[in-house]
């Protein structure tokens, strides 16, 4: 009788416990769907504000306090990113691959473009206001697009090649119609716009193959920002010479100023903060995706740098930038569409 009063009891028991079973098995694969979700916008969001940050900051160091050294600039802030995260690694608060020969033979192409990417953005800040930056990207959308074209077979739709025509006008209308043009500072934007487009289609291919000689045949964005940012550093150095900034930073009296120091060092955490995000979500999303979203960020961007930077603009420019700002969005639209 108690045998039998036990059996049923841990009958019940087992019960109990595979519907807990199950209950936890919902709940894992809920949780896993919600954080695979929240990956892409998190990271999106991520990237949006980092970006924007660092533009501003950007501006903010050359204009502002008329820096005339965009690469030694773009040199510390990947130095303090090298710092970071060899210090988390260092103290085992996150894992990152060893730099091995084969990997940085896989990963210098990509930094090459990466550099040249980094600092045609500081030269075109230098010339040019963040409003019409924000407008002259948007060649990057369509440099992509093309590029997804004829390298990956992938079709757009028509809305898409609508959306990128009106990108192409407003970025005409808008250099027409700009107040302050500077005709150095839209070629070295027009340069970043290609190399960005570049550097968002073969960092995916990359880092499928960088993968295959690791290690741990796995290489996580922290890896990536460090073999980015040191790789970058020894070709930082060489353009230093090569544009002979050397002179310019001997003499310039900004380098014995401490709050100057405060905002390079700044600059140089959000520099952080923009390397892993960008790869963060590029890897959590694609191309055109990390292109489109670049493209609806500038939105808050554009409206914060006229307001803080006090932008000399009139009716017809300001419509252009407006008009710019919209086709980023028609693009985004279409391009959710196109992908649903």
């Amino acid at each position: 009788m108690i045998f039998a009063m036990k059996s049923h009891e841990n009958e019940e028991i087992d019960l109990e416990g595979g519907k807990l079973d199950k209950e936890r098995d919902k709940t894992a694969r809920t949780n896993r769907v919600i954080k695979i979700q929240n990956q892409a916008l998190l990271s999106g969001l991520a990237y949006c504000i980092s970006s924007c940050s660092m533009i501003l900051v950007n501006k903010f160091v050359l204009s502002s306090y008329d820096f005339n050294a965009g690469i030694s600039l773009m040199l510390y802030q990947n130095l303090i990113s090298v710092i970071i995260v060899s210090v988390l690694s260092f103290l085992g608060i996150i894992s990152t691959e060893p730099l091995t020969w084969r990997l940085i033979k896989v990963w210098l192409p990509v930094n090459v473009i990466f550099v040249g990417m980094l600092i045609t953005s500081m030269f075109s800040l230098k010339y040019i206001n963040i409003a019409m930056v924000t407008v002259l990207k948007n060649v990057t959308n369509v440099i992509t697009a093309l590029g997804e074209m004829y390298l990956f077979s992938k079709h757009h739709d028509s809305r898409v090649w609508a959306a990128l025509f009106l990108m192409i006008i407003s970025a005409i209308s808008g250099g027409i119609t700009d107040m302050s043009f500077h005709a150095v500072g839209y070629a070295w934007q027009f340069i970043n716009c290609f190399l960005t487009a570049s550097y968002s289609l073969t960092l995916r291919r990359v880092m499928d193959t960088a993968k295959q000689v690791t290690r741990s045949g796995n290489l996580n964005e922290f890896s990536m920002v460090l073999l980015n940012n040191t790789l970058s550093l020894a070709l930082g150095i060489i353009l230093i010479y090569v544009f002979n900034e050397v002179e310019y930073l001997s003499k310039t009296p900004l380098l014995r100023l401490p709050v100057f120091w405060l905002v390079m060092t700044f600059s140089g955490f959000l520099g952080l903060a923009i390397s892993f995000t960008s790869m963060w979500f590029l890897h959590q999303t694609g191309a055109t995706t990390y292109s489109l979203v670049g493209s609806l960020n500038k939105i808050p961007l554009s409206i914060a740098s006229i307001l803080l930077f006090k932008v000399p603009t009139n009716l017809e420019n300001s419509a252009s930038i407006f008009f710019g700002l919209l086709a980023g969005v028609f693009f985004a639209k279409a391009k959710m569409q196109e992908r649903s």
